[in-house]
């Protein structure tokens, strides 16, 4: 089965074919740098680090580029807030988060160009939009003319009539039309600005996307990709001001990520209702938020809650548990064919599940039945060549959606301190056992499972394991 996306534009799902055989040039939005990063962005980040990661997997040679939006009014006014340079401010939150990327173990993009650092670009395709009639100055600033864009709203549905409808729009009455978007903005007092041939000011917010897309990518890109909250004004407005500029296609495929959704609303800046990503990383595995946002469709809402977020950790404990090694000797026979068949038929389960357009609920679907069938032969002593390659293909597959599996070190570290001590209770549980004192024998057994510490009775003897509680 070939990869099949389903594409905004479109509004269906289209087999993947690159403007260029073998290579793929995605763009994605990237933050506006202002304050602390929250779990939304996390989850546009990691949702595209995966399309990118099975990309690669499936031999494309992927050029990814994310910007860093570090001219904007938030800046300026988080700035002044707290008496800082707004440049400053923004690279101290641009480094930030690329210090949580990779902490929750996202693949660095090629490049990440930064606004201020992409000037001559931007200024190039205003006055390239002006030229051709597509813009016009307005007392230092420059504007585009929606009207003149006779395709404009078809990536979100909206007639021209409707473009301001329920959207942030900027108020001027001096505009030609009020879906008119400014794309150079005149410098007012303690803002910071740049020369041009309007005078001095700094670019609208989505002139950036489209010059630092065409400065890095070319005129025609694969994929463009963000969260649905931008399909509308900023993509729409990318497309006009990009097509317009360029008169060629800008993006084949348009892909958008549902949001992630706290007490009922979208997780925002401004509504306050957020989680930072260092708050939880603090208490939650990265892969647990992976784990999180796989378990339903990239296009989706992602519920965020007590209850999905401890059913995360128990889903990443399970798959965790397909690493433990085998203490069997059995690598031949029955119970290692099936486990080598299992294997093969979760690489095509996999792969066909994120071929259509990245079914990652259905690709994790795969990997608990290969941990069912890895745990399955280790209790039947199975061991050796088969076994291993289960687990590397455990591996691999995992990686592919960007998990670690790796224990968390807390845990690592209870099991190394309280070793010793386990083992002598195991000594004693086998002693009771011996002697048929089966309730104290029992005893230990319970008492230690709600601690972490799980027991396994093998042909080998009692093993043990720190796991969290999956009741």
């Amino acid at each position: 089965m070939a990869l099949r996306i389903y594409n905004t534009l479109s509004r269906q799902e289209e087999p993947f074919e690159t403007i260029e055989p073998g290579r793929v040039r995605m763009y994605v939005c990237g933050p506006t740098v202002y304050s602390d990063a929250h779990i939304g962005h996390a989850m546009s980040a990691i949702i595209f680090d995966m399309v990118r990661r099975y990309l690669t997997y499936t031999g494309y040679q992927v050029r990814f580029i994310s910007n860093f939006t570090d001219v904007d009014d938030k800046i300026i006014r988080r700035a002044n807030e707290q008496g800082r340079d707004p440049m400053e401010l923004a690279n101290h939150y641009a480094e930030e988060y690329l210090r949580h990327l990779r902490e929750l173990n996202i693949l660095l993009a090629d490049e990440y160009p930064r606004v201020s650092r992409e000037m001559d670009w931007i200024r190039q395709m205003i006055a390239g939009l002006e030229e051709e009639g597509y813009a016009y100055r307005l007392d230092g600033d420059v504007y585009f003319k929606v009207q003149k864009d006779p395709d404009y709203g078809k990536l979100s549905g909206r007639r021209l009539d409707e473009a301001v409808t329920g959207t942030r729009v900027e108020e001027d009455a001096r505009k030609q039309h009020p879906g008119d978007f400014a794309l150079w903005k005149s410098a007012k007092p303690g803002e910071p600005a740049w020369d041009s041939e309007w005078g001095p000011g700094r670019p609208g917010w989505h002139i950036e996307c489209s010059a630092m897309c065409l400065h890095h990518l070319g005129e025609t890109i694969d994929i463009h990709g963000g969260g649905n909250d931008l399909i509308f004004p900023h993509h729409e407005n990318e497309i006009a001001q990009s097509e317009s500029y360029t008169g060629e296609s800008f993006a084949r495929y348009w892909m958008h990520n549902g949001m992630l959704v706290l007490a009922g609303e979208k997780m925002s800046k401004s509504l306050g209702n957020l989680i930072t990503i260092d708050q939880f990383l603090k208490d939650h595995a990265a892969d647990a938020l992976r784990m999180l946002i796989f378990a339903g469709h990239y296009r989706k809402p992602v519920v965020f809650n007590a209850e999905t977020v401890d059913a995360a950790d128990r889903s990443l404990t399970r798959l965790r548990s397909a690493l433990r090694p085998s203490t069997g000797q059995i690598s031949t026979g029955e119970a290692a064919d099936t486990l080598r068949e299992a294997t093969e038929h979760a690489r095509i389960a996999f792969e066909t599940a994120m071929d259509a357009d990245f079914n990652t609920a259905g690709a994790l679907a795969a990997l608990f039945e290969l941990v069912k069938a890895i745990n399955t032969a280790r209790t039947a002593n199975v061991c050796g060549p088969f076994y291993l390659a289960a687990q590397h293909t455990m591996r691999e597959l995992a990686g592919v959606l960007g998990l670690t599996l790796q224990e968390p070190a807390a845990e690592h570290q209870v099991e190394v301190a309280a070793g010793p001590f386990i083992d002598l209770l195991l000594r004693v549980r086998t002693e009771l056992r011996t002697a048929k004192q089966w309730a104290l024998a029992d005893l230990i057994r319970n008492e230690l499972k709600p601690l972490g510490v799980v027991i396994e009775d093998t042909p080998q003897g009692p093993q043990w394991r720190i796991e969290r509680d999956e009741a």
